[in-house]
């Protein structure tokens, strides 16, 4: 028996073809137009990529600053000690700390989306790898999040800074903006993150990398996106 569609997913899906590959700026529209949900939609990016993450030469994996900030609040922690805390504190951390914030998180208190680390605190927080490992949030030099910069690292963080990594099947996928962004902005943003995930190709990468792209809201429909469409005028 068919699942029964709601009126409001039913009226978003309308005049959307499922088979065809939209432009970018096409996508973009469509989806803000029908962002009718009560609060602000996501907006989504999945690719799927020509690679198997399970060998290591072809992990794909990586940080990119998106120009237009990703409209999330984000929480950030810092482990760090000295100057370097008043540092993370100074430029905006929400807990900073070093063994006591080692206990907390033990302890399953997980009260941030991203974390940072200095250099000489990562022996202690490597024993929080089966806490934040996985979770996607243990602090890696490859992403900017083990680094003695923390200030820089804080602000790129609050400021729209999206990891990304490879999952098993290929696939990448990350939030790149909210639906009451400008479509401009919106477009801006996918652009980026797509031109990130390219220059991350690893060297193992045979064939066709970037394989498909879709565009889809929280709530709303999954656009197909034609590549070409992805390089900026």
């Amino acid at each position: 028996m068919a699942t029964k569609l709601s009126k409001r997913v039913a009226k978003s899906r309308e005049g959307i073809d499922p088979n065809k590959e939209y432009t970018l700026d096409e996508a973009v529209a469509l989806l803000k137009e029908r962002a009718t949900a009560k609060f602000d939609e996501t907006i989504e990016v999945a690719m799927n990529l020509g690679v198997d993450p399970r060998h290591a030469d072809q992990m794909v994996r990586g940080v990119v600053n998106l120009p237009n900030g990703t409209g999330r609040t984000v929480r950030v922690a810092v482990f760090a000690k000295g100057d370097k805390a008043d540092e993370a504190k100074a430029a905006g951390a929400d807990l900073v700390g070093a063994e006591e914030l080692v206990e907390i998180v033990q302890k399953g208190e997980i009260n941030f989306d991203r974390c940072i680390a200095t250099p000489d605190m990562m022996p202690l927080v490597g024993r929080l790898g089966k806490v934040l490992g996985p979770r996607g949030m243990m602090p890696n030099p490859k992403v900017g999040t083990v680094t003695a910069d923390v200030a820089a690292a804080v602000k790129a963080s609050k400021g729209g800074a999206v990891e990304f990594r490879v999952e098993k099947a290929g696939i990448i996928h990350a939030g790149v903006g909210k639906a009451s962004f400008d479509g401009k902005a919106i477009v801006e943003n996918v652009r980026a993150f797509a031109d990130a995930v390219v220059k991350a190709k690893p060297a193992g990468a045979k064939g066709n990398y970037l394989k498909k792209i879709a565009l889809t809201s929280t709530m709303g429909p999954g656009l197909r996106i034609d590549l070409s469409s992805l390089t900026a005028a």
